[in-house]
């Protein structure tokens, strides 16, 4: 890791000598009137939804709306202008940018963004911009954050009476080089290594929907089983409903007693679809619990049972390591006889796209147990499903070290760009010094 200097100099305060320490109210203006739109009805404009707004920087520039089709419960901004997302979990999760390339230089965007809009003569956008994602920033936001449970927002005085050391506008701006820079070079690192676990990712759905649908031996006869998504399958394998594979069992609420004091705080474990996200292949620990009271309206699934979600980030499955109460978002599957309960949870890993495939939509995307009762899997010989299981723990096992490897190294890439970024509009390190390197130098550094 590079190492940098820091200033000759720093004031009591804690900023270079040179720097001003300033309440950004009187450096910039907060959430300015759409009033000063200066188009025609008929024009068009961006149109920002939450979901276009990167973290730490970046607004997908997807979708344009005519001045007249924007309604009045919009947020407007304009290039140069820095957004940031205040509600949770979106501000947490580093969400923000620097409006750049708006369709006629003016956006129209979700209520849940803070517009802040730099003053010429004190403050260079860019740095304004690298200060609302640096961390000393964020970590107050958060504590400053108001509000219950998913609604809380960060206000808006947070950001006017924030307390920012201000260089001179030539050195902002030379800071903004340096960190444009360095930044690109470390994003670019993250890119290739999230490149990786996407092949890792894929290769792990390769070898698995292999093994679970074609076996082991590539010398044995196939023959058609008459399923698009199966394709040819041994000549000694059935291909079955899943009803046939397992008994399906749905998990239950039978008034949905969220966030209902009355039910939580007992001895009864309670799986929700994040615990079922989170377990990679088994369950073995939770976060919540229900009372004898909660436990009337829900349902205890056995260990051994695989779970799936239905509802929210459908599809996830693992596999349940003690009796637990489940939510009527979760269905579980308990195998046959002679079926392993390993090879289950390898057929339904291949079989999610198909799953998901059968999902309908009401308010949200569900998946509907009958329906997935009906999907057709590949169904061998139980000595030969414990075979096909230990293959795939083995070479799964190797792919997730892998995977985990690559994203501690990621983890660390991004702990790095942040401490740079704070470093650098903070004042820590001085790199007034720092030129772009020509074609020549960048070369010789690759």
């Amino acid at each position: 890791m590079e190492k940098y200097q820091p200033y000759p100099q720093y004031t009591e305060e804690g900023v270079p000598e040179t720097w001003r320490k300033k309440r950004l109210r009187f450096a910039l203006r907060m959430n300015p009137s759409k009033n000063a739109v200066r188009l025609n009805a008929d024009e068009l404009v961006s149109f920002v939804p939450m979901d276009a707004v990167g973290e730490y920087g970046g607004i997908r520039l997807e979708e344009e709306k005519e001045l007249r089709e924007i309604g009045g419960g919009y947020t407007y901004f304009c290039d140069g202008d820095v957004v940031v997302a205040k509600i949770t979990p979106c501000f947490e999760n580093g969400k923000g940018a620097l409006a750049k390339g708006l369709t006629n230089k003016t956006a129209f965007g979700t209520t849940e963004l803070h517009v802040l809009r730099a003053s010429e003569e004190s403050l260079e956008p860019a740095f304004l911009f690298y200060v609302t994602i640096s961390d000393s920033f964020r970590k107050l936001g958060e504590s400053e954050m108001y509000g219950a449970g998913g609604q809380k927002r960060v206000p808006e005085n947070i950001f006017k009476d924030f307390r920012a050391g201000l260089p001179p506008l030539n050195e902002q701006r030379t800071i903004v080089r340096f960190l444009d820079y360095k930044t690109g070079q470390i994003d670019a690192l993250i890119a290739k290594k999230e490149a990786l676990l996407a092949r890792l990712a894929e290769k792990r759905i390769a070898l698995i929907s292999h093994a679970v649908t074609k076996g082991l031996d590539p010398s044995v006869p196939m023959k058609d089983s008459g399923v698009a998504w199966l394709g040819e399958i041994p000549v000694h394998w059935d291909a079955k409903k899943i009803k046939y594979f397992a008994s399906i069992l749905r998990g239950k609420f039978s008034h949905r007693p969220r966030n209902d004091p009355r039910f939580y705080g007992g001895d009864y474990p309670f799986i929700q679809t994040g615990d079922v996200a989170n377990a990679n292949k088994f369950i073995n620990e939770y976060s919540q619990t229900l009372n004898e009271e909660g436990l009337k309206v829900s349902k205890s699934f056995p260990a051994g049972t695989l779970v799936m979600t239905i509802a929210a980030n459908i599809g996830d499955m693992a596999i349940l390591n003690f009796e637990a109460c489940f939510p009527d978002s979760i269905v579980g599957f308990i195998p046959k006889d002679d079926v392993d309960l390993n090879f289950l949870f390898y057929l339904f890993t291949a079989m999610r796209q198909q799953l998901l495939s059968t999902a309908v939509l009401n308010t949200q995307l569900n998946l509907n147990i009958e329906r997935i009762g009906d999907q057709i899997g590949s169904f061998p010989l139980k000595h030969e499903q414990e075979e096909i299981s230990n293959y795939l723990d083995g070479v799964t096992l190797k792919i997730a070290d892998q995977t985990s490897f690559i994203s501690v190294a990621i983890a660390k890439l991004k702990e790095y760009r942040a401490a740079l970024i704070t470093n650098a509009v903070t004042g820590k390190v001085d790199v007034r010094q720092f030129a772009l390197p020509t074609t020549g130098q960048e070369a010789a550094h690759a």
